[in-house]
């Protein structure tokens, strides 16, 4: 397998130390001074790496000087935001394990959470408070120390991040050396993160800095970060994905700006002009729906499919012409991309493609939250479009159980995968058997790139044996125009069956554009026949027996995963009724 050289790296103490001393003052943090209208420029500044592990020396001394010891845990809540950086790697590299929470979930999950954590400390914004304090004044948990990036001075035994900063660097000045000693290893939990819970109840995953690393390594041997890279923060800082995005940005020097909110990601995108976006499919299809949108408003749509022809034949000779000739489109979103990674859901192969014709590059991967998290990707010496890539060089992936069709379950065994889940043997069990990650995802492997086909929870058993996964007839539905999102399920029958069935969700702007101002009832005659046309394509025991059509949105987790077990929960409850 080809492969870049990497420089090596054993934790993230070291991680981190080397960073400072091959970038030192170049910025680690681009910001804006206060929030800008679209139409004015923004006064730019930014934060150098020196700078960053100065702060990072200053909280992890903090931390210590509060008493929290070696090996505690310190949960960490927030928006994205660079104080949410500084807690991050002054935990992790004070040999303390952090767990970082989901910014989204309501008050009575982030209790259970920390809870179950057993956290020491909580470092927390504002926005927080009142849950805090209802954790802190009702002894909810273990948590002994409370520190809130907001307040200016302590109050009522919450600490003042700014304060501790102060503190620390008093610390420091007076010869504390405490933090800067703290002795790494590599192997043992350094990072407790909770699983999504798409399905059930979320586990909590041990991650070792050894885990981290690893996947540093593997991404950056196949694919050509560099230190004029530099990245807006799409994903929330807890997801996986974005942590190792946020690490290999730090390995190779680059800068990190942070998005004002999913309503100013374009703004964002020419304010600070990035090189490399991190996101979601279901971000990349709002840019994408909007780019289309605008080049029809000009009337240019053919002229641009005409130009995607000629550019994509030039391609071949290697005449690339697609940066000019679509300039305009690279300037709406900022002029600097050269890359988009996208995880943590399937990618319709499609829009790559579009975004491919326009000269934007996209890669997509593989993982979970259990493997640190990338297993398969798209790099710069292998990709396949409908594939996920290849497997990472440092990992080994089996395909169990097959199919007919060579479709089984993915397993997955290297240095990247977890530790085991926190105070739950039986999972941990079950997951590792015979020391292979079972991921429960369908897929199969064909000439070294790996495909996915499914969830195994989510297949559609029915008792011919005929096995219907969902995510293919999803794909094929989200076509239909009008269509927002859907989910397919297998609904019950009397026979002790399962029909297949799908709920859609239209977009009503679209629909309004296609059909005109219509009814519910028109707009469901609309998409049946659109069913029907796609039952005509696939064989008897896949074909849709019912839909239900609304405009109201797929429960969801906050990375946009459907949670399928809560919607198909409602569904049958509402038919009951």
């Amino acid at each position: 397998m080809k492969k870049y050289n990497v420089r090596n790296i054993t934790d993230m103490k070291d991680l981190l130390n080397q960073s400072i001393k091959l970038y030192g003052d170049k910025p680690a943090f681009k910001f804006k001074k206060r929030m800008y209208k679209k139409d004015e420029t923004p006064e730019i500044y930014t934060m150098s790496y020196k700078e960053f592990k100065a702060e990072i020396d200053q909280f992890g001394t903090a931390l210590n000087y509060l008493g929290i010891k070696n090996d505690e845990k310190v949960a960490l809540i927030s928006k994205n935001r660079y104080e949410w950086t500084v807690a991050y790697y002054a935990t992790i590299t004070g040999d303390k394990v952090i767990v970082p929470l989901d910014k989204s979930l309501p008050d009575n999950e982030i209790i259970s959470l920390v809870i179950r954590s057993e956290a020491k400390a909580i470092v927390f914004e504002s926005k927080y408070l009142e849950v805090i304090k209802k954790i802190k004044n009702e002894k909810l948990s273990n948590i002994e120390k409370f520190i809130c990036f907001d307040l200016e001075n302590d109050e009522d035994d919450i600490l003042s991040y700014k304060k501790l900063l102060i503190k620390g660097k008093e610390l420091l000045d007076s010869g504390d050396r405490s933090f800067l000693d703290a002795e790494m290893d590599p192997e043992k939990t350094a990072i407790l993160l909770f699983t999504s819970g798409t399905t059930s109840i979320s586990k909590a995953v041990m991650l070792s800095q050894k885990n981290i690393c690893a996947n540093v390594l593997d991404l950056l041997s196949i694919i050509n970060f560099t230190s004029d890279d530099s990245m807006l923060a799409l994903l929330p800082f807890h997801h996986a994905f974005q942590a190792i995005i946020n690490n290999i940005l730090v390995y190779i020097g680059g800068a990190m700006s942070f998005c004002d909110g999913l309503k100013y990601i374009q703004q964002n995108l020419c304010e600070y002009k990035p090189t490399v976006i991190v996101c979601v499919p279901l971000i990349l299809e709002s840019i994408h729906k909007r780019i289309v949108k605008n080049i029809d408003k000009q009337g240019k749509t053919k002229l641009v499919k005409r130009m995607k022809t000629v550019t994509n034949v030039l391609d071949k000779v290697h005449i690339k012409l697609k940066r000019k000739i679509f300039s305009e489109i690279h300037e709406a979103i900022g002029g600097n991309v050269r890359l988009i990674v996208s995880g943590a859901a399937a990618m319709d192969p499609t829009l790559s493609k579009s975004f491919s014709d326009f000269g934007i590059r996209i890669i997509q991967g593989y993982g979970l939250t259990e493997t640190s998290p990338v297993v398969a990707v798209e790099n710069d010496f292998h990709a396949k479009t409908g594939s996920v890539g290849t497997v990472l060089p440092s990992l080994e992936v089996k395909i169990e159980d097959k199919d007919e069709k060579g479709i089984g379950e993915i397993l997955v065994k290297g240095p990247s995968v977890m530790l085991g889940y926190y105070k739950n043997n039986e999972a941990t069990e079950e997951a590792l058997a015979e020391g292979w990650f079972h991921t429960g995802d369908l897929g199969y492997i064909e000439n070294e790139f790996l495909y996915i086909t499914g969830r195994k929870k989510n297949v559609i058993v029915q008792k011919n044996g005929k096995n219907i996964f969902p995510e293919e007839l999803e794909i094929l539905i989200g076509y239909i125009p009008g269509v927002k999102e859907c989910m397919v399920y297998g609904r019950p029958t009397k026979d002790d069956d399962l029909d297949v069935c799908v709920k859609i969700v239209y977009d009503e702007e679209v629909i309004n554009e296609i059909m005109g101002y219509v009814s519910e009832p028109d707009i469901y005659k609309y998409m049946k026949e659109k069913i029907t046309e796609i039952n005509h394509k696939m064989p008897p025991y896949k074909h849709i027996r019912d839909i239900i059509v609304t405009k109201e949105e797929l429960i969801k987790t906050t990375t946009a995963k459907v949670k399928r077990h809560e919607e198909i929960a409602k569904i049958l409850e509402n038919q009951k009724n």
